[in-house]
């Protein structure tokens, strides 16, 4: 009864990791990445990637969640309209976010024109700077509902008794957030943090379906370079830049795992 599932699990998972393992042990790979000048820029562009727009993200999530816990019906109905980004396929999305920022005939700059009277709008794609920050924005914009309603979970664990004592001795919101909202969020904030950029770092919708990491290859993060190594049949360079990840993925995972365990003993 067990061997279709050992079977499935052998070919789907065991086989591709040894096998993508095996082909990053080709160290002449790690040499010809190392020496190309694309590599280092992505390792700093994935750095930026992962500190501004999860932890962004983050603050944005924890403020909305606050909003999204009030019991009222039209704040419900902001929430089912809130949360469509997320549930809406990646591939559709984005690229209309492509559409709408092309510097030429896309809709942002075209109101910037109709609005201000702007004649050329900026290179929300062209330009290296405002390409990467748009990335980041689109990113956030999608992934940014999933981790509100994790918050919101969080915050309606908490006992609606701590918040009703609080303001019988006079505490104000800010204080309430402070004694009792964010010490009960606390751990679940940082280890969804760690989980998302563990999930951040392996993303490469947000970068390679807006701008494919461009302009000029400029804008790359690690999960898109091993896509184009890939793409240009250097298998084995797509292979190591996605291994060379590891370092960071690992001590991510380890600590996250450690902080999990705590909470269980």
């Amino acid at each position: 009864m067990l061997a279709p599932y050992i079977l499935v699990f052998a070919v789907m998972v065991v086989y591709p990791v040894i096998y993508g393992l095996w082909i990053g042990l080709n160290f002449q790979s790690y040499k010809a990445l190392f020496a190309d000048p694309i590599f280092f820029r992505t390792v700093i562009n994935t750095i930026i990637f992962l500190f501004v727009a999860v932890n962004l993200k983050f603050l944005i999530a924890l403020f909305l969640s606050g909003f999204f816990v009030a019991q009222r019906a039209w704040v419900r109905i902001v929430l089912v309209l809130f949360i469509l980004p997320w549930a809406v396929p990646s591939i559709p999305t984005i690229l209309s976010f492509r559409v709408m920022l092309n510097p030429e005939n896309g809709m942002i700059n075209q109101q910037l024109f109709q609005l201000f009277g702007i004649m050329e709008g900026p290179g929300w794609l062209t330009d290296p700077t405002l390409a990467f920050a748009s990335s980041i924005v689109v990113h956030i914009w999608k992934s940014l509902p999933f981790w509100t309603l994790i918050l919101v979970t969080g915050r309606l664990a908490i006992a609606q008794d701590l918040y009703e004592a609080a303001s019988v001795d006079g505490a104000n919101k800010w204080q309430q957030f402070r004694f009792i909202t964010w010490p009960s969020l606390a751990t679940l904030y940082v280890t969804s943090t760690l989980l998302s950029m563990i999930w951040t770092l392996g993303d490469f919708n947000s970068v390679y379906l807006l701008t494919g990491g461009g302009p000029g290859d400029l804008n790359h993060v690690l999960a898109t370079l091993g896509i184009r190594y890939m793409r240009n049949n250097n298998l084995d360079l797509g292979v190591a830049s996605i291994i060379v990840a590891m370092p960071l993925i690992l001590p991510m995972v380890w600590f996250m795992v450690k902080r999990l365990s705590k909470g269980a003993e």
